[in-house]
């Protein structure tokens, strides 16, 4: 117990969920592993995987790219610090599904300054050494890489450091994530055998390799998890959090197994038995109780839990104290009617381009997959002669389109104080407003405002009122999330209102994971202006938690929105 808290409290292992999330993981529609998997988005990943982007079609080809890096390795001993280095980059692809035959590497070298000191230039060219032995043996070569020598300032050295960067291409369905994926399945660790150097063997980590690759191919990995850092023990728990299954060490592993350096090897959870190969050893079994234990004792994962994600909690916060209120749901039950006047077999939809936006590609391809047929408007503010020309053009474009559909992004980069104000002043424009209002009221059209876009919808006061309008002090609104950050995540919502046409094909009370990546998405309204829109069945949806019921929590309202609502 003792160990274990004290290994889910070292910085080199704690949760680093808090800065993860600042940064968007979905954008381009091509994330295949989530940085944080499991039902929990708490196991994280060891290798980045997407989807090659296509403007059109569907691609199956996923690029992968991980790294290693052990500095305390490092510091020891450079030699075997890079070589170590190589190989858990390539043992993150190869658990992650990969396939031993394409990876490449990428070397970023850091070191003191060399001067004229012969024990400085020892350490460089020691970690170059282990890097190239490691490189020839297992037949792998870095096509680029960087290096600096300037590492030192006044008495004060980095220590020696090369970090490797793995990356290869694969095929889609070969994917495989790190949390555990079920209880009572058998965990087995495929070890490399280790050479006098106490390296392990380029012969054996290349059979090894293989072997995790067939035994993906025939459908026997259900996750799979190279040990860094923390050895087993760090994998274990990191696998076991996802999902919240517990884990139960065999009795034949030894402490100095479990929380020991095993660079090379793999721990496999197995979706059936397995024959064990002579590398191969039980290190134990998922279990229904979430906890992690042993022959030394036990302790609960909520309470490994606490301590990991509590580390950096004061430095990366992502777990604030929010309202533990009751939130009632905001159903409404009567479904639309509405209906176009007369239909169209591939409606228009016109998707601005505003300076910051990042999202047109995946609305056009969304567009045309559900069989719309997408323009793509670039608002051009080189100039004010360009700006008037994109105006006049824009309205033009507007008076025969079907549907204005406004992506997201970061306009204007979210500035001056907030974000959605160039788009908002843009439409505010007499011509456009004129043809928008024109549009939604004689012409059966539609509008649709994704991030910025709702942003900008809610801020011309289209949403909730329906008709352009200039913002009061106390209007609805979309501002900084309550955490004080951007946040990037999926979470779950639930349908509560099928009156726009939007949601004709949903169902109420239907629930949705849904991708969020926002830093201003927290929706504020007064109550009358909540219980207004509630009677004209304008929520449509609100975030809710494992057991459907809406909710203040973080972990499931990424924003603090008001009454929880998402849309």
């Amino acid at each position: 117990e003792k160990g274990m808290k004290e290994l889910v409290s070292d910085l080199n292992v704690c949760s680093k969920r808090g800065l993860s999330e600042r940064f968007d993981s979905t954008i381009g529609c091509n994330t295949v592993l989530m940085p944080f998997g499991g039902v929990k988005q708490r196991t994280p990943i060891q290798a980045m995987v997407h989807k090659i982007p296509m403007l059109e079609g569907e691609c199956s080809t996923v690029s992968m790219m991980s790294y290693g890096f052990n500095p305390y390795i490092l510091e020891q001993s450079p030699y075997h610090g890079a070589y170590l280095a190589i190989v858990e980059s390539v043992a993150k692809l190869i658990a992650t599904g990969a396939s031993y035959d394409r990876i490449y590497l990428s070397l970023q070298e850091y070191f003191e300054k060399l001067g004229d000191n012969d024990k400085s230039w020892g350490k460089a060219f020691s970690a170059v050494l282990g890097a190239f032995r490691a490189q020839m043996e297992l037949g792998i070569g870095a096509i680029g890489g960087k290096d600096s020598m300037s590492g030192t300032f006044e008495d004060i050295h980095v220590p020696p450091t090369l970090i490797s960067f793995a990356v290869t291409t694969d095929e889609l369905c070969k994917v495989v994530s790190p949390e555990f994926k079920g209880r009572g399945h058998e965990v087995v660790w495929l070890r490399p055998e280790l050479g006098e150097d106490g390296l392990p063997k380029a012969e054996s980590l290349i059979k090894n390799f293989k072997l995790v690759r067939t035994l993906v191919d025939n459908g026997l990995v259900a996750a799979c998890y190279t040990p860094g850092f923390g050895g087993p023990a760090e994998a274990v728990f990191k696998m076991a959090i996802g999902n919240n299954i517990g884990f139960e060490f065999d009795e034949g592993i030894s402490m100095r197994e479990m929380f020991g350096y095993a660079y090379g090897s793999f721990i496999i959870e197995t979706s059936k038995d397995i024959d064990l190969t002579a590398d191969m050893k039980l290190l134990g079994k998922t279990v229904s109780r979430e906890s992690i234990g042993s022959k030394k004792g036990r302790v609960r994962l909520l309470a490994l839990n606490a301590l990991y994600e509590g580390k950096l909690e004061p430095v990366y916060s992502c777990n604030i104290k929010t309202s533990d209120e009751s939130i009632p749901e905001m159903i409404y039950r009567t479904r639309s009617d509405a209906a176009p006047s007369k239909t169209v077999e591939k409606p228009k939809f016109l998707i601005p381009v505003f300076p910051g936006t990042n999202c047109e590609y995946d609305t056009a391809r969304a567009v045309e997959k559900a069989g719309g047929e997408a323009e793509i408007f670039i608002v051009n503010n080189l100039t004010a002669d360009h700006l008037k020309r994109s105006v006049k053009e824009f309205a033009a474009a507007l008076s025969k389109a079907n549907v204005l559909f406004i992506p997201g992004g970061f306009s204007g980069a979210d500035e001056p104080d907030g974000s959605g104000k160039f788009i908002t002043s843009f439409l505010r424009n007499e011509a456009i407003s004129a043809e928008l209002m024109k549009r939604l009221t004689e012409r059966d059209g539609l509008v649709a405002g994704i991030c910025n876009g709702f942003q900008a919808l809610i801020k011309l006061g289209l949403l909730p009122y329906g008709e352009i309008g200039v913002q009061e002090e106390n209007s609805p609104t979309i501002t900084f999330n309550k955490i004080g950050r951007h946040q990037s995540k999926l979470v779950r919502t639930k349908v509560c209102s099928t009156r726009s046409p939007w949601l004709k094909k949903a169902s109420v009370g239907q629930i949705l994971t849904v991708p969020i990546s926002h830093g201003e998405g927290r929706f504020v309204a007064s109550s009358n202006d909540i219980d207004t829109m509630l009677e004209n069945g304008q929520i449509l949806t609100q975030y809710v938690d494992f057991e459907g019921n809406p909710t203040m929590d973080i972990q499931f309202n990424p924003n603090g929105s008001s009454m929880a609502i998402e849309g």
